[in-house]
């Protein structure tokens, strides 16, 4: 029999994976170096670790919504990354995007408990 636990945890990483690039995107309107976002993440509840943040960050790249810098100032160099102006764009768009799911989703939820679509019962 299948553990309901189990079963949510793999569903709601599932999930995740969408509010990442979201989270990735809303922290990248001033210059990050790529763990800087982790505990940046991790504080505003959506976890993260290096290994799934770093190929991430190198996709968002190649798809043009992020610019990248190198700092070798450092002892450490660091890879910066910002969004670009087309990232900027993509971002406002799947935040708008984002909304509307989540009024659909209340809406569907709402009536699953018996309640009616707009929130009255």
């Amino acid at each position: 029999m299948a553990d309901v636990n189990e079963t949510i945890n793999g569903l709601l990483s599932e999930l995740r994976r969408g509010t990442i690039v979201i989270g990735v995107l809303s922290q990248l309107s001033e210059p990050q170096y790529g763990y800087s976002l982790v505990p940046v993440l991790g504080e505003k509840g959506l976890a993260v670790d290096a290994g799934t943040l770093y190929p991430l960050l190198r996709r968002l790249e190649k798809q043009e919504l992020l610019e990248s810098k190198w700092d070798t100032n450092e002892a450490r160099p660091r890879k910066y990354y910002l969004l670009s102006p087309f990232g900027r764009e993509v971002y406002e768009g799947l935040c708008l995007e984002w909304r509307k799911l989540i009024i659909s989703m209340e809406a569907i939820m709402d009536e699953d408990k018996g309640g009616e679509p707009d929130g009255s019962d």
